[in-house]
């Protein structure tokens, strides 16, 4: 069976490598650069190694193409494509659009289409199945179904094959397809009752999280203001054995899911009337938060930051990866230069970033550390500059929320 996989990121590259075991993948992306270096077996992102690209291009088990022609002979269609927010932070589902464009233009035969973008619930069923309809030439019918991704970018306990996977078609044939697909390199399958279901779900794992990411961040800044650890006092609370999720505070949340999903809960919520308070001000306290660290760094330096050689230590949205989607580093870099700061910023791992490169770990008036990878020394940070100022919790001897 030949599966198509529209978008080769962080999703669909992982898909794209764990599918190829058992079919003949055909990874579309609009980006001619990702895909010229993909079919040299050259992964872009962390978690798929390129000698396994390798032996399934060698194996004639996968390829990577720019052109919509290259689906049209697919007998099923992944789309893994970004759900992003647009500039005033509202849902942008252009790559789906585009998405659907393509599989419409190209695909004359009946196939099951699959949705694992994460968008909010009523996409699959009001935006992408009229979508692909619009853009096709003729009146074929396919299958849709929804199975949002749950991909945790550098994460070696949970994958593809041991992370729970929730699905459902628009018909009961569409569900039935679908989990004969998965089931191949999945280990627990969950159907749920509508594609509804499975895309709220979706948005409010993550939302979850960044509500409770922003309680935690808000009650830093309680404990700061009463002079005690804010890391002391969870670790105290966690060692209630029930009733209590631990979570530790940060320069904000980063990466494509936690800043972005709860923004398309809210948005679908407000459009059918019902009140998404809790949620829009989760948001903001989250994206406040760099302006604090901010504010804090500043009143321990004189009151003022203008002209002072600021480092800022990580700037990946988490540690050991290069991903920097979202990333609370940019907020803080914005503060910081708004104030007069000179800011430059080290992290080997992502080396390059908005036109800017990695310097070394040195030479600073003050450093901030926003994210810490596993191979940067607390000594090497400490020593880069007299006031260092920890985001993470991770550096012993440094100032911290």
């Amino acid at each position: 069976m030949k599966v198509a996989i529209i978008g080769q990121g962080y999703v669909g590259l992982t898909i794209s490598a764990f599918a190829g075991e058992y079919f003949h993948v055909v990874g579309f992306d609009s980006n001619p650069k990702i895909v010229e270096q993909l079919n040299m077996g050259k992964s872009h992102i962390e978690g798929v190694d390129g000698s396994t690209l390798l032996n399934w291009i060698k194996a004639g088990r996968y390829c990577a193409t720019n052109k919509g022609a290259d689906i049209a002979d697919a007998d099923l269609i992944v789309i893994a494509v970004p759900t992003p927010l647009t500039k005033e932070r509202e849902p942008d589902l252009t790559f789906i659009e585009a998405a659907c464009k393509t599989i419409g233009e190209n695909m004359k035969r009946a196939v099951l289409i699959i949705n694992e973008s994460t968008s909010f619930p009523g996409t699959l069923r009001n935006y992408i199945k009229p979508a692909i309809e619009k853009y096709s030439k003729s009146t074929v019918e396919h299958l849709y179904a929804i199975s949002p991704e749950r991909v945790d970018p550098g994460r070696g306990d949970f994958n593809q094959k041991n992370t729970p996977r929730l699905y459902a078609g628009l018909t009961p044939e569409a569900s039935a397809k679908t989990r004969d697909f998965y089931s191949r390199f999945c280990d627990e399958l969950v159907e749920v009752s509508s594609p509804e279901v499975a895309e709220a779900a979706k948005l409010f794992e993550n939302t979850f999280r960044q509500v409770n990411i922003a309680l935690v961040n808000e009650f830093a800044q309680i404990t700061h203001s009463l002079g005690i650890s804010v890391y002391e006092t969870l670790d105290a609370a966690n060692t209630k054995p029930y009733g209590f999720m631990k979570f530790t505070p940060s320069a904000g949340v980063g990466g494509h899911c936690i800043p972005v999903d709860p923004t398309y809960l809210a948005a679908v919520a407000e459009e059918h009337g019902a009140p998404a308070t809790f949620i829009r001000r989760a948001n903001e306290v989250n994206l406040e938060m760099s302006n604090y660290v901010v504010n804090r760094v500043q009143a321990d330096n004189g009151g003022s930051l203008h002209g002072k050689s600021v480092l800022v230590v990580g700037i990946a949205y988490k540690p050991n990866v290069a991903d920097v989607r979202e990333t609370a580093a940019e907020l803080v870099i914005e503060h910081l230069r708004e104030r007069g700061a000179v800011v430059s910023w080290h992290d080997d791992v992502v080396d390059s970033w908005h036109g800017e490169r990695s310097v070394p770990l040195t030479g600073a008036d003050i450093a901030v550390v926003i994210t810490k990878h596993d191979d940067v020394r607390d000594h090497d940070i400490l020593a880069s500059a007299p006031y260092v100022f920890d985001t993470t919790g991770k550096v012993t001897g440094a100032k911290g929320l």
